[in-house]
């Protein structure tokens, strides 16, 4: 009912008060404690984050960490409701509603079993992917919307065959000759060239550009602040 909604939306502002007054307190009472959840999706935790995340246990022993290993876009829909402090999510965001840094910035890199026709050729055009089985991330990754779109822009709908959640399994279908798939030039170093072969992707390249992101309107607790200043100064 509209009683019920306005109901709804009062009660969630003071819910978000009183954390906020709790984090508040805790930081006063605990100076250097509490807890730091940090959204990731699951490609850039493996690449980016173990130095990190050991790193800042020695800094901060005492500040508990909780990784929660989600696609991009659920990462960002986390961090916007509050349900992790700071996340990694593909660039750009919403500007209204998140502070952000950025840290990598890279391009996307055609996977073929090497006994493709494109194999060993020293960079691709989309468009002469147009007739190719496609392997993507799942819809709740930014890269499957981002591809799809860029496919559509060179004037043609990509056929997908599968979707997954992980990048070693999209490689490993790529190496069973399943499928092509385009993966970021970071991923790329981490796959056995002997079995799948990577081109460069031209005209256009499809960037991809990751960003730790947080909320603008929200009390930042001792843990987050330092989270967020330990990994721009590593990453950032």
């Amino acid at each position: 009912t509209d009683a019920g909604h306005i109901m709804y939306q009062q009660a969630q502002q003071m819910v978000e008060a009183f954390q906020r007054v709790s984090a508040e307190l805790e930081d006063l009472m605990n100076l250097r404690r509490g807890h730091l959840r940090i959204g990731l999706p699951p490609m850039v935790g493996s690449s980016f984050f173990p130095e990190v995340i050991g790193q800042f246990h020695k800094s901060y022993p005492k500040i508990t960490i909780q990784l929660i290993e989600d696609g991009a876009k659920k990462v960002e829909a986390d961090v916007e409701s509050g349900q992790t402090d700071i996340g990694v999510a593909v660039l750009p965001v919403n500007e209204e509603v998140f502070h952000y840094y950025s840290f990598v910035k890279e391009k996307l890199n055609l996977l073929v079993h090497p006994s493709h026709r494109l194999a060993g050729r020293d960079s691709v055009n989309l468009k002469e992917l147009a007739e190719e089985p496609f392997v993507l991330f799942r819809e709740d990754f930014t890269l499957h919307d981002r591809i799809i779109r860029e496919c559509v822009e060179a004037g043609f709908e990509p056929r997908v065959v599968y979707e997954s959640s992980q990048w070693d399994l999209i490689s490993g279908m790529v190496a069973a000759n399943l499928g092509i798939a385009l993966l970021p030039e970071t991923i790329c170093k981490e796959i056995d060239s002997s079995r799948v072969s990577i081109i460069p992707l031209d005209n256009p390249s499809i960037p991809w550009q990751l960003g730790m992101i947080w909320r603008k309107d929200r009390y930042l607790s001792f843990a987050v602040r330092g989270g967020i200043a330990f990994t721009r100064g590593l990453l950032g």
